[in-house]
Order: C-alpha cells, then sequence, then structure tokens
C-alpha cells in the first residue's frame, strides 16, 4: 500500500517533513511507502519550485480541490488556516497532521477536536520534540518512578530572531494570523513535553505576556518620501503578538511549573532546555545538545550526563553506531514514522488533535491570566 501525501505549505515546515519522507524508506524499511502527490499554496511560481525541490508530482492553489484527493493531508500553513482544511480532510475520512499550536484561537481548536472526535482516522499534531530519543528516555525514567514524586518543573524556550527593532514583520507577529506570539509558537512546545513527560495535565495558570517592540518594517518597502523629521519613511506594520511570556503552573498530580519563551533572548538561538525535580532524582535537557540528557539518582552527588545513542535507547537502532549523534531534522522523520504507519495501521496515535487542545486551554488560560492579573484554571 502507498500512501498519496497532500502538503499544505512548502516554506520552513514543508521542507522538513518532505525531507523526512524521503528518508524514510532507508532508515525505516517497515515504514509505510509514501507518494508525495499534491502541493498546495498561492504563489503558482513559488509553488512550482518547491514542488520540484521536494519531490511532489503536482500542485494546486486550492486545498478545497485536492483535500478528498489524497490518503493523508499535512497541514503546515499559518496557525489561522489549520482549522477549515484540517476539518474538512477530516469529513472527508484523510487523516490529518497539523502543525501547532493546534489553532490561532481556542475556539478554532475545539472544533478541529471535535471533528477529529468524530472521524474514523487518526490526527496528530507536530510536536516533533516527543521524538527526540533523550526525551523518551527521559519520560520511562520518570514513569518508572526513578525520579519519585514530582515536584517541579522548568520550561524555558529561548530565541533572538525579534531582538533587533527593524527586523521585519512577518505573519507570527499578527493575532489574526498567528494567535499570539512566543506564548504559541514556542511555549506550546514546552507545554506540550511537560505534559507528555509527567503523564498529566496543568490544572491552573498564572501568566505574565509582553510586547517590546510595537511596530516593525514591511519586507520590501522602500519607503514613500520623508517623513516630519525629514528622514526617509519605511512602511511598517503593527505587532499584535507577545515578544515574550512567562507563566507559573500547577499541575494536576500537585507539582509546581514555570515556564518561560522569548524572540528577545539576545545570544539564544533555538535553546529549549526543561529540568524536572523529583524526591528521589532529577533530569535536565537542552534541545541544543539534543543527544544528552543530565540525570541525578538517588544519592548520587551530581548529575551525570547519558548520551543517548546507545543501540537499545529509543529510534537508536535504526542509525548510526553509539556517539554517532543524531541531529534536530531526525525528530521529523521519527515521528512521520509513527503517524504514517498508525495511518496505514488503522492504529491511534498520539499526540492526537485532543492533545492539541490540551496544550491550546493553557495558552488560552496563560492569556486570560495575564488580562485579569489573576490565576486561571485550564
Amino acid at each position: 500500500m502507498t500512501l498519496s501525501v497532500g502538503m499544505l505549505g512548502y516554506r520552513f515546515m514543508g521542507k522538513a517533513h518532505s525531507n523526512a519522507m524521503a528518508r524514510l524508506p532507508m532508515f525505516f524499511p517497515d515504514a509505510p511507502a509514501v507518494e508525495r502527490d499534491v502541493l498546495i499554496g498561492r504563489d503558482e511560481t513559488a509553488l512550482e519550485d518547491a514542488a520540484d525541490q521536494l519531490g511532489f508530482s503536482r500542485t494546486s492553489t486550492d486545498w478545497r480541490d485536492v483535500v478528498d484527493e489524497v490518503d493523508v493531508f499535512y497541514n503546515l500553513g499559518p496557525n489561522n488556516v489549520h482549522a477549515d482544511p484540517s476539518i474538512a480532510a477530516l469529513e472527508a475520512g484523510v487523516p490529518v497532521l497539523s502543525e501547532k499550536p493546534l489553532a490561532a484561537t481556542l475556539k478554532d481548536a475545539e472544533r478541529m477536536a471535535d471533528a477529529a472526535e468524530n472521524a474514523d482516522v487518526p490526527s496528530a499534531v507536530a510536536f516533533n520534540y516527543r521524538y527526540v530519543p533523550a526525551i523518551r528516555y527521559a519520560r520511562q525514567l520518570i514513569a518508572d518512578g526513578v525520579l519519585g514524586d514530582i515536584h517541579h518543573v522548568r520550561a524555558n524556550y529561548l530565541q533572538d530572531w525579534l531582538v533587533d527593532p527593524q527586523a521585519p514583520w512577518s505573519w507570527r507577529n499578527s493575532a489574526e494570523v498567528a494567535g499570539s506570539g512566543a506564548l504559541g509558537d514556542l511555549g506550546a512546545h514546552s507545554i506540550d513535553l511537560a505534559q507528555f513527560l509527567l503523564g498529566e495535565d496543568i490544572a491552573r495558570v498564572s501568566g505574565h505576556l509582553r510586547t517590546f517592540v510595537d511596530e516593525r518594517p514591511v519586507p520590501g518597502a522602500d519607503g514613500g518620501g520623508l517623513d516630519a523629521a525629514g528622514s526617509d519613511a519605511v512602511e511598517t506594520r503593527e505587532v499584535t503578538v507577545d515578544d515574550a511570556y512567562s507563566a507559573q503552573a500547577a499541575f494536576e498530580g500537585g507539582a509546581m511549573g514555570t515556564f518561560e519563551a522569548t524572540r528577545f533572548a539576545n545570544g539564544q538561538k533555538n535553546a529549549h532546555t526543561i529540568a524536572i525535580n523529583g524526591s528521589e532524582g532529577s533530569i535536565r535537557f537542552d534541545l541544543e545538545r539534543l543527544n544528552e540528557l543530565e540525570v541525578l539518582r538517588g544519592e548520587n552527588r551530581g548529575y551525570e550526563t547519558v548520551l543517548v545513542t546507545d543501540p537499545d535507547d529509543p529510534y537508536i537502532d535504526h542509525w548510526w553506531p553509539p556517539g554517532h549523534v543524531i541531529g534536530w531534522e531526525h525528530t521529523f522523520i521519527h515521528e512521520d514514522y509513527e503517524f504514517l504507519s498508525a495511518v496505514a495501521d488503522g492504529e491511534e496515535y498520539a499526540p492526537s488533535f485532543q492533545d492539541g487542545l490540551s496544550v491550546q486551554r493553557v495558552l488560552d488560560a496563560i492569556e486570560r491570566s495575564d488580562e485579569t492579573g489573576r490565576w486561571v484554571d485550564v
């Protein structure tokens, strides 16, 4: 059986998933065969070029024309276009993988989760960091009770690509398109990882959001004459999302959580860290060193650094000898392997749209807490 794939979006995530599908047969020979069938976008010229580069057979400028013609639909577009195409695919009986966060708004996320609940096919949210072998190893340590009772979770996601106030405006700066800024783009990953590792949901939150730059130059704008001060005028657009957020959280099992994400952490490129402290031990993980997990066990005086690259570590038997590390792109190969296998076998998949909705509820509660200045139940 060969699964035909339709993909909406062909830039960052489109490249990541197309690369993953191309690598699957070489490293995961038991994966279902995949045909990269139709690539969907708005710019016909750019779309044709992308289809050639990413290995798709045809293109379409309207998802409505093709969403029921494929076996699997990947929705990798901006957050505000996650809902309608994904719901249409599910109603046509087509499994869907959607980028995170699940939607731009809680209302749309609920619509998507309802559609998935009513469809007899798998749904998936692209929380690819679940598929880092060190994260899987950490989750097993927690499940086996190595850390004892969990007391603290601390998660940070730090980037610096918007520190410069002249960095150009993009859809990620628009509440209408993205829903939120660092909160949804980065915080969604941290929140999902925390809930995944502990195996329990966040119950209530207290949040704070901040926007540091209120407007940014429009890409390609050449200016339109002189402003009142006599300098060249440059077209700008308002920033309507957060540049940074922080939150306190209470987990259902009693653990305390602190979360932070920002696009203004000068010197940090993609620093996604999570630390968990329990009564019997602790773990620390840093995405920029994704092959390693720091583990403190029992009476040990300090942390040991475990290189999670042995053949019996999660997914590593598909790759290289011990110590020959894997990278960020491999998380997508693991993710697509699990999702496409679930589709081919007719099995359930996690993280599903319900898992995405769980994260979306936390994001929404953090925003409401910031607005009210109070703790908010999720």
